[in-house]
């Protein structure tokens, strides 16, 4: 893109690369916040039909259009600030979760080449992004000045910390297999992983429970059924968020369900092949690969919304207990496992 606004708009470098970044940015924003929009519309959906109800039914058709309803809704309302609050930060807590969950999309690649920025630390820089969304949680819930919502980042700082130990190990061991920390370059090292015509990292014996544990802390890292601690109603009326409305709640809610997107492409990234067909065969490449990106990606939030519908929710000894007594062990021996395993068959020969 930079080099179609310095040859055909006629641009200099510095201004044709710093046009084509703001135009990537806005494009990957745009096409976030409306992925977002649609996957409320599917996530009350896949509930209603789970609970036998319509779900939204209205707005629109089919009731498509419910979600920007709900936005316009929210949009007009008026925006509450508790007398006792720390305004500043108050305010600033909702504008920090947005800012960094769209952030860590930079590096997310839709496509071979489509990716606005494939730098080599690509997942350190998801995995380093990522970690900075508990500060908005811990922010909102002191600057509220109500109990509720300061137990509620206290409840959310030791989850959020405590699956981020385990998911890193997780990628530990995806990075031994592909053997760089390069989104695209993982992707394209699961092709034809298993037995030589199945793309993708979770056919392998080793790789496979790691998946397995990833999908469960990502389901705890953005506090989603059954691990919505942060957010348990019948505790903590609603959590951090309890104090919020109008648009900065709307933002605490676009933050999280952008969070819950990364991860389900990270899901895909990683374990899925990305953008490559699931079996190596010819014409399912005339598939554009951000098809299957979209596919497999809202596949995982189809399970994220199944799970939300069905598993009820965890006492919160059982939460740290899963993170600190199963899978960090499980995740600390597959890394031994693992690149003993790549040792052993001269993978680093």
């Amino acid at each position: 893109m930079t080099e179609f606004f310095e040859n055909t708009v006629g641009m200099s470098y510095e201004a044709a690369w710093f046009t084509a970044t703001m135009v990537g940015i806005l494009a990957i924003s745009l096409i976030v916040m409306f992925a977002v929009a649609m996957v409320i519309y599917v996530d009350r959906k896949v509930l209603g039909a789970i609970m036998m109800r319509r779900g939204p039914n209205v707005v629109g058709p089919f009731g498509l259009l419910q979600s920007f309803a709900d936005g316009l809704k929210v949009f007009l309302q008026e925006t509450i600030i508790p007398s006792a609050a720390n305004k500043g930060i108050f305010l600033l807590a909702p504008i920090v979760t947005f800012t960094v969950a769209l952030a860590a999309w930079a590096v997310i690649p839709f496509d071979a080449g489509m990716v606005l920025a494939d730098i080599n630390v690509g997942l350190l820089y998801v995995l380093a992004i990522s970690s900075l969304g508990v500060y908005g949680v811990v922010m909102s819930g002191w600057a509220s000045n109500s109990k509720y919502p300061f137990f509620s980042a206290m409840r959310a700082a030791a989850q959020m910390i405590s699956y981020e130990v385990s998911i890193g190990f997780v990628l530990v061991c995806v990075v031994l297999y592909a053997g760089t920390f390069n989104l695209s370059g993982i992707v394209m090292a699961q092709q034809g992983h298993g037995l030589g015509f199945i793309n993708g990292y979770f056919v392998n014996p080793l790789l496979f429970p790691m998946f397995v544990v990833f999908f469960i802390s990502a389901l705890a890292e953005t506090a989603r059924a059954p691990f919505d601690l942060t957010e348990a109603e019948s505790e903590l009326v609603a959590g951090y968020q309890t104090e919020y409305s109008s648009m900065s709640f709307a933002l605490f809610w676009l933050g999280e369900y952008a969070n819950i997107l990364l991860m389900c492409s990270l899901c895909t990234l990683l374990f899925m092949g990305g953008w490559l067909p699931p079996v190596e065969w010819a014409p399912l490449y005339y598939v554009p690969g951000i098809v299957w990106f979209l596919l497999k990606t809202f596949f995982f939030f189809f399970l994220f919304s199944w799970i939300w519908a069905t598993v009820p929710r965890y006492r919160y000894d059982q939460l740290m207990r899963l993170g600190w007594k199963v899978f960090l062990p499980m995740s600390l021996v597959f890394v031994v496992l693992i690149s003993g395993y790549l040792m052993a068959t001269g993978h680093y020969a």
